[in-house]
């Protein structure tokens, strides 16, 4: 008796153990020898808020956070974040619902870092980049910056001119220009390319904001088709 009960406990450990969850992701852990898509799946699954991918900021003057898109996989972000990666920078991810409307987690995204700020002096500028929906969280986190603190903004294939959904449910109103102290570069893909504009009649990236930077990124990319998730790649090889 006592044999078969050993016996059932060390199954039920060995099984317990194998489907023990993993750590949260870290930069360390974006291999090569990994698939995208499994790094990705890990990626999406930090809890929601500001995560960061590394433990030591000790060098860092700069807090680097990017902002995922509507129902993002996540594997559209793991080239990017490795190649934006340096010493100077301390890499965050921000995990947000982005089913819901995009006011209360642009809040508290410009909580954490004023508390960010306010326990390290050593950070000299905060850098967002923001994807497709993301791009409009950004914006809104541009809007209620007040910090002493530079704040340059990268919004990347992303509707800042808005949609009739955005507007009538979610009441957003794009930015019309920047505040002091704060930079905008917008990264636009091309309509007829982008799998998520293309069948819009009018591409919600049009639109004139005092004080930005627009640059239209190119037809291809490392041979293929430059579409709506290829886009931040190619930002992160060309503006970092």
């Amino acid at each position: 008796m006592k044999h078969i009960f050993y016996t059932f406990a060390l199954v039920f450990f060995t099984v317990g153990c194998g489907n023990a969850p993993q750590p949260p992701i870290q930069l360390n852990d974006l291999s090569n020898d990994i698939s995208v898509k499994k790094l990705g799946e890990r990626l999406i699954d930090l809890p929601y808020g500001l995560n960061t991918l590394e433990a030591n900021q000790d060098v860092a003057q700069e807090i680097f956070i990017a902002v995922h898109g509507a129902g993002s996989e996540g594997y559209e972000w793991i080239y990017p974040i490795k190649t934006i990666d340096s010493k100077q920078k301390h890499m965050y991810f921000y995990r947000w619902h982005d089913n819901w409307c995009f006011q209360s987690s642009a809040v508290e995204l410009a909580n954490e870092i004023n508390n960010l700020l306010s326990q390290n002096n050593s950070f000299k500028k905060v850098s967002l980049i923001g994807h497709s929906y993301g791009g409009i969280l950004v914006t809104h986190v541009l809007k209620l910056w007040n910090a002493a603190t530079p704040l340059e903004v990268h919004v990347v294939a992303s509707p800042l001119l808005g949609t009739s959904t955005l507007k009538s449910i979610c009441g957003y109103e794009p930015i019309e220009m920047l505040p002091n102290n704060t930079s905008l570069f917008e990264w636009r893909t091309q309509h007829q390319l982008d799998s998520a504009f293309k069948y819009l009649s009018e591409d919600p990236q049009q639109i004139n904001i005092k004080g930005s930077s627009v640059t239209v990124l190119p037809e291809t990319y490392k041979g293929n088709r430059l579409g709506h998730n290829w886009s931040i790649s190619w930002v992160a090889d060309e503006a970092f």
